[in-house]
């Protein structure tokens, strides 16, 4: 079969899209590409449709070997990329042969890389997406992280290639505190003023507790009024408020329901930048209406539905 030969599979790689929905009655997370300003537009520099499947990367440490015509596209954080053992840069279009090399090594600012082809990979959906959730042993190659021997099949394409993104357009993601708007829950009120003033008013570090799962916090306490609640469905970008006080932003592998009050939940592309920021960073908390966050969440999917 043709396509990527895994020379070297790194410490964490995942093929992804934009998720699995419509299941979460049953259990089944979401799951999906964490940060999707990288990845959609990779697809959009590569005029590819924007639920095409694509490899997540964390960590760096990943080889590839081509055996086939294509062009590739790198998002994402900074990271090392050689083609062929020549330095290139990420946020571009490049053209690959058969025997060609790619290698993604140390990421330097950011935690994930998003790498796709023309069309995307040449692999079977499972229950509506490709996406992996190796929890549940679905999507992606047999519903695993890649692994050195793996084959990534594509077609061959001769489009055009070296497309590449403005800078102004590149996200930066060395940040020293990171501002995540909050739209408040129908529990925001178990929480009392004085409460909801601390939370919005300290910075809390990111713990090594942070994976596509969730993200854990550390800072101030808060507390609610509540000593629990009978579990029910949450959303991504979820702030469960636990009771050591410690917020839990819930991401896209997060379970399906749970029975912690919550303070309220992030803009989800606010989650996106959280995907990139590295432990031991800094967030804080912005609170914001609805009407302008609809309107933020527009103006932001506008950018990859317009021609």
């Amino acid at each position: 079969m043709s396509g990527f030969e895994v020379i070297k599979s790194g410490i964490f790689t995942l093929l992804q899209d934009k998720g699995r929905f419509g299941l979460t009655h049953l259990g089944v997370t979401n799951s999906g590409v964490m940060d999707e300003y990288a990845a959609l537009m990779a697809h959009k520099m590569l005029d590819n449709d924007l639920d095409t499947n694509i490899l997540e990367i964390v960590f760096g440490n990943v080889e590839l070997k081509s055996s086939v015509d294509s062009v590739v596209c790198i998002t994402g954080a900074k990271c090392e990329l050689f083609i062929n053992d020549i330095p290139c840069q990420t946020w571009k279009t490049y053209k690959i042969t058969n025997g060609d090399t790619l290698k993604i090594g140390k990421v330097l600012d950011g935690q994930r890389v998003y790498l796709c082809v023309k069309n995307g990979f040449d692999i079977k959906k499972e229950f509506g997406s490709y996406s992996t959730t190796i929890k549940e042993e679905l999507g992606g190659l047999n519903g695993k992280q890649l692994k050195k021997g793996d084959t990534l099949p594509f077609m061959k394409s001769n489009s055009l290639f070296g497309n590449r993104l403005k800078q102004i357009h590149i996200p930066k993601y060395d940040e020293e505190v990171l501002t995540l708007r909050v739209l408040l829950s129908y529990q925001e009120e178990s929480f009392s003023k004085a409460e909801k003033e601390k939370f919005f008013s300290s910075q809390y570090k990111i713990t090594p507790d942070f994976n596509r799962m969730a993200c854990r916090l550390s800072g101030e306490e808060v507390h609610s009024s509540l000593n629990g609640i009978i579990s029910e469905g949450i959303t991504f970008g979820s702030i469960q408020i636990p009771k050591n006080g410690q917020p839990i932003i819930l991401l896209k592998e997060r379970q399906t329901i749970g029975g912690y009050p919550k303070i309220g939940s992030v803009l989800s592309i606010d989650c996106f930048k959280l995907a990139q920021r590295k432990v031991g960073s800094y967030v804080r908390f912005e609170e914001i209406g609805i009407l302008e966050a609809q309107t933020k969440l527009k103006d932001f999917y506008n950018v990859f539905n317009n021609e």
